[in-house]
């Protein structure tokens, strides 16, 4: 999300920068890139063909769609059966991927049945265009709702020590499902971004990750520093990665 412009629209004020990160994460062992179609729009998908295609073999691209974008910092969910339908189309074009590992319903359109929406990506997932099915930003009921459709892999929610969407991680690790939370260091603010902080990104993330084993963090980033610092904290040994956590 942090590898596009200002407002998460439109590209990064360098390219090649953007490009020698992604590149980077892979030499650090990282394997799981979480990315979306909203991203730029596109400009995050785009960047990660550029960088790492062709993928290497244990590479999970994750990507979402449902949302879109009206400009700078704007966004508005559209569940449409039909236009997921071409949003999944055009990621795996943009991707160059015959089928998406994980794809997020970004976010349920309160307009459309949440039945409707999981719906035709379970239709997807049938026609092998999609591995596994998640969601993002979402209550327990409603994640009820979407298993009543299809199977559920993974949700992506806020979670970190200002926002604790507690609740929601502990039904995920009853039922067996990856939780993904998405600003894992609160936008900066427990990586110094914020004065007085006295939180690490490095004591955040193995905090998150002590939660419980279907915890993975998304920490995002422009720069390669950072990139380096975060990953530090991920590299417990035996923590599962996102394919064992999908099974």
């Amino acid at each position: 999300m942090q590898l596009t412009g200002r407002g998460h629209w439109g590209y990064p004020p360098d390219l090649c920068e953007a490009r020698q990160l992604l590149r980077r994460a892979t030499e650090l062992g990282i394997n799981h890139f979480d990315t979306a179609d909203a991203y730029g729009p596109h400009v995050a998908e785009h960047l990660i063909h550029a960088a790492l295609y062709p993928y290497s073999g244990d590479l999970v691209i994750a990507t979402k769609g449902g949302m879109t974008r009206q400009g700078p910092n704007l966004w508005r969910p559209l569940g449409r059966p039909e236009y997921l339908r071409q949003s999944v189309e055009l990621s795996l074009r943009r991707l160059e991927l015959e089928r998406i590992d994980l794809y997020y319903l970004h976010r349920i359109d309160p307009q459309i049945p949440i039945e409707d929406q999981v719906g035709e990506l379970d239709t997807l997932r049938r026609e092998g265009k999609i591995r596994h099915i998640g969601l993002s930003k979402v209550s327990i009921e409603q994640i009820e709702t979407a298993r009543r459709t299809t199977d559920i892999a993974a949700v992506q929610n806020r979670f970190n020590r200002v926002h604790d969407d507690r609740e929601v991680l502990e039904h995920c690790a009853a039922i067996g499902i990856a939780f993904v939370p998405y600003a894992p260091l609160a936008a900066g603010a427990l990586n110094g971004g914020r004065p007085g902080t006295s939180w690490s990104a490095d004591r955040t993330l193995r905090w998150l990750l002590a939660q419980s084993p279907v915890v993975l963090p998304i920490p995002g980033t422009s720069s390669i520093a950072h990139l380096e610092q975060n990953s530090g904290a991920g590299s417990q040994r035996g923590r599962p990665g996102l394919g064992r956590v999908l099974k």
